[in-house]
């Protein structure tokens, strides 16, 4: 497979700390990529570095064969889009209007607005399912109507590549399966997804390469099937579990044991070692 984006030998600091220091990765087209990791191990800060706002101290991220700082920011928006972990959206704007800022990198002094903005804003709010707030201002909704504006808005930017952090934020059950479905069939359709997620039976189900974060670093990457198992979950989040198929995926399932259950086996086979 090929790949437009990848980090080559990348280290990533907020002012004097240092968050990863030579770390690479390779994003190949077509991918539905998710990372994983618990807080603070570097998730964010590495789709902060792929999506160009925040630059390495050293090494490069590379998008289309070239390092994407030296692209100019409205080209790198209509190669790929970000919806970060929080958004403000300015006071009194309508959900439409919002949604339609999506297509900014496509205007120019030659092409102003044009009936595919708006279709492309059409389709977003449809797939989003907020075309019946379009009218409504944007912080009257809830948080989880929100989140799905927000969304439209990436969608709406249609770029080829998808970068979202944490996206399932603030939406509840029902409407995070909507979502990774609705973020599954764009791969299936040719988006290359790039996302941050916490919970690990969805990253499972939903992802066709998973990145493994812990402090900075990558610990494992490749199928879920070829690399979830109990050893790399106690390893990366320090949580004894076993892991089953999804009965409905068959992707691996996650089931913690909780510190009791992991006692009570560690109990049991240290009586084991004696008898």
């Amino acid at each position: 497979m090929s790949q437009r984006l990848s980090a080559d030998a990348i280290t990533l600091k907020y002012d004097a700390r240092t968050i990863s220091e030579n770390l690479s990765v390779t994003i190949q087209d077509g991918s539905f990529t998710v990372i994983v990791g618990p807080n603070a191990c570097g998730k964010s800060t590495l789709l902060r570095a792929l999506s160009r706002l925040l630059r390495p101290v050293r090494g490069d991220v590379v998008l289309d064969g070239r390092a994407i700082n030296t692209f100019p920011a409205r080209e790198v928006a209509r190669r790929l889009s970000l919806l970060p972990q929080t958004s403000t959206a300015p006071d009194g704007i309508t959900v439409e209007d919002l949604v339609a800022r999506g297509r900014y990198p496509h205007q120019s002094f030659l092409r102003q607005w044009s009936r595919a903005d708006e279709e492309a804003v059409r389709t977003a709010m449809a797939a989003t399912r907020i075309s019946e707030l379009a009218g409504r201002t944007v912080d009257e909704l809830s948080g989880g109507q929100r989140q799905r504006v927000w969304i439209a808005m990436v969608l709406a930017q249609e770029t080829a590549i998808l970068l979202l952090d944490e996206p399932t934020t603030y939406l509840d059950i029902a409407h995070q399966i909507e979502l990774l479905e609705l973020l599954a069939e764009l791969n299936r359709n040719g988006r290359t997804i790039i996302a941050v997620l916490h919970d690990l039976n969805q990253a499972c189900r939903y992802a066709t390469h998973l990145i493994a974060m812990r402090d900075g670093r990558i610990v494992a990457e490749g199928a879920p099937a070829d690399i979830v198992h109990e050893q790399l979950i106690e390893t990366v989040f320090g949580l004894p579990c076993v892991i089953i198929p999804d009965p409905v995926s068959g992707t691996p399932l996650v089931v913690p044991k909780g510190r009791a259950a992991a006692q009570a086996t560690h109990t049991r086979t240290s009586q084991d070692l004696r008898t």
